[in-house]
């Protein structure tokens, strides 16, 4: 049969017997069990290539590093130019994007570039994350199920939303953690309408991880050590330690991004990108990759593992080597994950954050442990603590890495020690830094939607839809008989734009601006529109002005009107009664 005809009988089917209530749940539950796919074949296909990189390259890892980020760099470039021919772009936030200005539409493309882009980048070798790539194919996969069903903007921003749960429910099995992270991250409404679809994506997106992977978990680690109160003081070191370590995350990242911006073409940036990455690797092979392996080695207190082989192996039994190459790791991620980035590889950040989250964590913990003062605290535990202050902070999400890290151990043990290391670290961060680096570039546009409900109410309204430009339009050198001839006589408007012969618009007429002398007949031909023309109180600038900056300023001029430019000429009107018309709709529906 026909898709398009199965997918009509599907709906006639769905309006006759199935409420609205119940269909979500049933695309909740269709979306959560593609996103545990999805995120299962994204992993497959990257360990896939690690596998064979590692069992069939006839030559030592550490000899190769120099050459395998660049062919994977250059694969993923080939693949850009003559294959998708769509630009890289960053998982999360071109989620974010179009849940603001897009109605929650993704192409189609965006299913399966990620599952290609991402797998080359970071398997070989490219410092990176999969968990990103992932919740952007599932965000895509959900985006086309709502559009194939007509569901209608409101419920395929839920479904990404569940989309994105599902993906980090399947790959961490942790679906608790998952649901959060789709309310803090995407800025859903925490209720009921909200909560259980998010809950049966979640679950059936652990269920799918189950049945293809098993019941293989990627942290391997039961907390023998509980909270002890005289510990208090190091988690709280350890919290401005990773708020530190956040905001330096941040400022590098667009740092490393700018320096990259010097390099006019992809292939110069692909060239200088994968020798730094191959370098960087070469010293500190725990940069390949996502890392899991290496936090891993930590949880098991196998720092020799973990670091693998290094130019420095000759040094390792003095412990402080062992803490400044793990402090270089701390360090050097941030930097090795945007090279990455910037020389045209694809990934996410959620991954390498936890990679240096759990560096510093246990860097502070050894620390402790060998300073000489006679304190002893686990550094597993201070691993985990050290993960969930980075994520809190480089997200600013806090409860997402709470429960992240508690759902890993299999407990709460930790869950007050997590609490205090996170908000630390959250507050810090914060204060310094107001937007992650998913969100920085679509606030300064006013892109970025948040659970601020009148922001993102104004962020949803598109300015267009609320210009008009039935004015009659005036020129300057009109004499006063003529505007009323024809101009006044002829509109139902009380206001008058005047605009030149180059479409410039150089004032404005209220009819209460020539009332006293609209009837004095003696002044018809002797004066001029120019006469009684003045500035308007402000400007509305079309390319540049978000619906924050034009609602900011109609409450700063208190006028009704504003006049809206274009490209430098005069293009409308917006009104303040069609505005705060429009804005109440937008909000009617945005809280329905």
């Amino acid at each position: 049969m026909p898709i398009k005809p199965f997918i009509k009988r599907l709906l006639i089917l769905r309006y006759k017997y199935i409420s609205q209530k119940n269909f979500v749940f049933l695309l909740a539950m269709l979306v959560g069990l593609l996103s545990g796919l999805v995120s299962v074949t994204i992993k497959n296909i990257t360990y896939g290539i690690q596998w064979i990189l590692e069992h069939l390259v006839i030559v030592s890892r550490n000899s190769i590093y120099f050459i395998l980020p660049i062919i994977g760099l250059g694969l993923v470039y080939l693949f850009v130019k003559y294959v998708s021919k769509q630009k890289i772009e960053h998982a999360i936030p071109s989620i974010l994007f179009s849940l603001s200005k897009k109605n929650g539409l993704l192409k189609r493309s965006k299913i399966y570039l990620p599952l290609i882009t991402a797998p080359l980048t970071a398997g070989f070798g490219g410092s990176v994350g999969l968990l990103g790539p992932a919740i952007a194919s599932a965000s895509a996969v959900s985006s086309n199920i709502g559009q194939l069903f007509h569901v209608d903007r409101k419920t395929r921003t839920l479904l990404i939303g569940c989309a994105a749960a599902g993906a980090i429910a399947s790959i961490f099995q942790s679906p608790i953690a998952a649901i959060i992270f789709a309310i803090e991250v995407f800025s859903l409404d925490l209720t009921f309408a909200s909560l259980l679809p998010l809950l049966i994506a979640s679950v059936s997106s652990v269920l799918t991880s189950y049945f293809f992977v098993g019941n293989g978990v990627l942290f391997n680690y039961n907390i023998a050590t509980p909270f002890v109160l005289r510990d208090t003081l190091f988690f709280i070191v350890l919290g401005i330690g990773t708020g530190i370590a956040s905001i330096y995350f941040s400022k590098m990242y667009f740092a490393v991004y700018k320096f990259f911006e010097r390099f006019k073409t992809s292939g110069q940036k692909l060239i200088v990108g994968g020798l730094a990455i191959g370098v960087m690797l070469y010293f500190i092979p725990p940069l390949y990759g996502e890392g899991f392996g290496f936090i891993n080695d930590l949880l098991d207190g196998n720092h020799l593992h973990a670091l693998g082989k290094t130019p420095f192996d000759d040094y390792l039994d003095n412990i402080w080597v062992v803490i400044a190459l793990l402090f270089g790791i701390t360090i050097f991620k941030a930097i090795a994950m945007t090279t990455t980035f910037a020389a045209g590889g694809a990934g996410g950040i959620i991954i390498p954050t936890m990679v240096m989250g759990s560096a510093l964590g246990n860097v502070v913990a050894k620390i402790i442990n060998n300073i000489g003062l006679g304190f002893q605290v686990s550094e597993s535990n201070f691993t985990l603590l050290g993960m969930a202050g980075l994520i809190a902070g480089v997200l600013h999400a806090p409860l997402t890495a709470i429960f992240l890290i508690a759902e890993i151990t299999g407990g709460y043990q930790l869950f007050v020690p997590l609490m205090i290391t996170v908000s630390m670290s959250f507050i810090i961060t914060k204060s310094a830094v107001e937007h992650t680096i998913y969100t920085k570039e679509l606030a300064e546009k006013g892109d970025l939607l948040t659970h601020d409900k009148d922001q993102s109410v104004l962020t949803l309204m598109e300015l267009d839809s609320v210009i008009e430009q039935d004015f009659t339009i005036l020129n300057p050198d009109m004499s006063l008989g003529e505007m009323l001839l024809k101009g006044v006589s002829k509109s139902s408007r009380n206001l008058f734009p005047v605009v030149d012969e180059n479409g410039y618009l150089v004032g404005i007429i209220l009819l209460d601006d020539i009332r006293t002398v609209m009837f004095d007949q003696s002044l018809y031909e002797t004066t001029s529109v120019e006469t009684f023309m003045h500035n308007p109180p402000d400007y509305i600038y079309y390319e540049s002005d978000s619906m924050k900056e034009v609602m900011r300023k109609f409450q700063d001029s208190s006028a009704w009107n504003l006049p809206v430019i274009k490209k430098g000429n005069y293009y409308g009107f917006v009104s303040k009664s069609k505005l705060l018309t429009a804005y109440r709709r937008e909000l009617i529906n945005f809280t329905s």
